[in-house]
């Protein structure tokens, strides 16, 4: 009887930790498998999921979106916010949706977590897209600290506000957080030149029940890097040891996506082959919106 209990009570327990983490398909099984990471610590795909899943779906892929655990729609007060608690709940995705490989798009954080991944379990992956994706964390604050210098340089308390950024510890949640504020200062986020699908898509989206579900964890990036000791991490030695693993590696970035210096894109390039990398005209950090055809046409081309 005891026995009896207990297995119940595991079920039972198995049961919620499976519900503690949404995840939704678009499509037809049958077509090659796409499996999103969104970005964060304290992000969510609902953009992607509002805007972009089922157009992607249509070009003929199989769309797996989900929130990492503790974050956004998959909330849980008991996440720990690892890298090793992402790639746990990512192989349970695997097994959820019966696949043996996919295809992996990363876009921000998202691209950390996608790439270190991959380099972990290169035997699920398929090929890894990176999709204005982070890849050498420092490298990205100091270039947005250094363009924050020159655009305010005859204001006082900007230039304070930024001494104040770079006293600060780099391994730490604020120093991250404040680099991405003061980007946002400088409009660094922002595509130049909306277009009509651009703002269409942005409308419907805030018009929409996924704007609704937009919910971000302010705990999330505390936890992260209280509980994650890598961080602040350069992936450059990582995705050319990917290469090694002969897993197909993609990178599509927007060409206005200032948080990016001239550098770590001609890097990037430079490893993933100018055959694999595309830089979209008119285009920002959430190039999935803001030039959402020239993306689709990019994943078509490169993963069927």
């Amino acid at each position: 009887m005891k026995q009896i209990i207990s297995l119940l009570f595991l079920l039972f327990v198995c049961s919620l930790n499976a519900q503690t983490i949404y995840s939704r398909d678009y499509g037809n099984k049958e077509n090659p498998p796409v499996i999103f990471i969104h970005g964060g610590p304290s992000g969510n795909a609902t953009l992607f999921e509002g805007t972009t899943a089922e157009a992607l779906a249509n070009k003929g892929f199989y769309v797996i979106v989900y929130d990492r655990r503790g974050e956004g729609r998959s909330k849980d007060d008991q996440a720990t916010m690892t890298f090793k608690e992402s790639f746990d709940d990512l192989l349970n995705i695997y097994k959820l949706y019966g696949l043996n490989k996919a295809n992996i798009l990363g876009h921000s954080f998202g691209g950390i977590i996608a790439t270190l991944f991959t380099n972990q379990y290169p035997q699920k992956v398929s090929s890894l897209t990176l999709a204005g994706a982070l890849f050498s964390q420092q490298e990205t604050y100091d270039h947005i600290l250094k363009e924050a210098r020159e655009k305010f340089k005859n204001d006082p308390s900007k230039l304070k506000q930024i001494t104040d950024i770079e006293g600060l510890p780099k391994n730490s949640a604020e120093y991250r957080k404040s680099c991405y504020n003061i980007a946002g200062d400088m409009n660094f986020f922002s595509m130049p030149n909306p277009t009509p699908k651009s703002r269409q898509l942005r409308n419907e989206y805030e018009a929409g029940d996924f704007y609704k579900q937009n919910y971000r964890n302010p705990d999330s990036p505390m936890k992260f890097y209280k509980n994650e000791s890598r961080n602040n991490l350069n992936n450059i030695s990582v995705l050319k040891n990917i290469k090694k693993k002969d897993v197909p590696i993609f990178a599509v970035y927007g060409k206005n996506d200032a948080i990016f210096s001239e550098k770590q894109i001609n890097d990037l390039q430079t490893i993933v082959g100018k055959e694999n990398f595309d830089l979209i005209d008119n285009c920002s950090h959430y190039l999935f919106v803001d030039q959402q055809d020239e993306f689709l046409k990019f994943m078509v081309e490169h993963l069927h």
